[in-house]
């Protein structure tokens, strides 16, 4: 298998950024859903939704095609400074060279809207004939959906949701719960905290739903659940290390009150446990934190006792992608939302489990 990550190279199949199993996968219930074997920190399918009937070939209007003689292209929507986004990449790589496919093109947009807009089009003007799409963010790709939409080339979104129509806009989704992480980070929050102090949250980036799911799910299940628990601050650490220790110190100093942390990812909890040891005091002792990911260096916090707990985010999408092109090819029903089911690390568990962090 051939690939190439220049987005001018001509292409059959455009992968950007979405996620679909292998007939080879194993299932996590018996609803003829693909999902992974979890041993690996492969992803395992928790649940199925669609707005309406499934998506098939006939009814979304495309033309049947075998992967093996296909051109592959993926879109990566951020810099691969975030071991997220490594790994994501490197997992729709590696499920294309197993099963074979003949190219796969790999873009990235570099946090950019406009070009990740331009990766796609230029795609489907060199012939993409599918299209797994990271997007990043949940509006603005309206006219790279409508191009597509307007050749009949099929878009499987991963880990991100778009604010479109399922098999009209796009195929489908393959991602987390979002709301849930939040609830379960809020949950892991009172287990740390003993269900009382202040706690300053590092939201995510603007304009997509992770970063909305999951500040909902947070702070809903802490009123809740948790009365005595106050939210003190809310900031956007943009999903960065840098941002969210220089968002951390600020907080410090304009609420030294703060007893703990919500990090709406792994990095932006990184960098919070820089500011906290730059102050003198001790992160996951004098300030809990809870953050969402999964990455080795998070989930090696733990061990350390720097981050109190961490609620994974899966991003290894390859075999969950490719799987849901094939059985899509193979004139199956597919439903609009494909929902993973994420595990969760703390004290008790992240040394055994830290070869299996990504």
């Amino acid at each position: 298998m051939k690939i190439n990550s220049r987005a001018s190279a001509s292409a059959a199949v455009v992968l950007l950024g979405g996620a679909m199993l292998l007939s080879a996968c194993t299932k996590a219930e018996d609803n003829g859903t693909p999902g992974t074997n979890a041993s690996a920190g492969a992803q395992v399918v928790a649940s199925t939704g669609a707005t309406g009937p499934g998506c098939t070939l006939q009814s979304y209007g495309g033309e049947k095609l075998d992967l093996k003689n296909a051109i592959v292209g993926f879109s990566q929507s951020e810099k691969e400074a975030n071991p997220f986004r490594i790994a994501e990449t490197q997992s729709i790589k590696d499920e294309a060279a197993k099963i074979g496919v003949k190219q796969l093109l790999v873009t990235n947009a570099q946090s950019q809207l406009s070009k990740q807009i331009s990766d796609i089009q230029d795609m489907l003007n060199q012939g993409a004939q599918f299209l797994i799409v990271a997007p990043l963010n949940s509006d603005g790709l309206e006219p790279a959906l409508a191009a597509a939409a307007a050749k009949k080339v099929p878009v499987l979104t991963i880990d991100r949701k778009v604010n479109a129509s399922p098999c009209k806009d796009y195929l489908a989704f393959l991602g987390s719960n979002f709301v849930e992480q939040g609830k379960r980070a809020a949950d892991a929050m009172v287990k740390a905290t003993g269900g009382k102090g202040k706690v300053a949250i590092l939201l995510g980036s603007s304009g997509n739903n992770v970063t909305t799911d999951r500040t909902n799910g947070f702070v809903d299940q802490i009123k809740a659940t948790a009365p005595g628990i106050e939210i003190v601050a809310q900031q956007t650490g943009e999903f960065s290390r840098e941002k969210g220790q220089s968002v951390m110190e600020q907080l410090l100093l304009s609420k030294p009150e703060i007893t703990a942390v919500y990090a709406e990812n792994d990095e932006m909890a990184l960098g919070a446990v820089t500011a906290i040891k730059g102050r003198g005091k001790k992160p996951g002792t004098d300030i809990k934190i809870v953050s969402i990911d999964g990455t080795a260096n998070a989930v090696k916090a733990i061990v350390d006792g720097t981050i109190n707990a961490v609620i994974e985010s899966n991003p290894r999408f390859g075999p969950l992608a490719f799987a849901t092109a094939a059985k899509f090819y193979g004139g199956e029903s597919i439903p609009a939302n494909v929902i993973i089911s994420d595990r969760e690390y703390d004290p008790a568990n992240a040394a055994s489990s830290l070869s299996s962090a990504y």
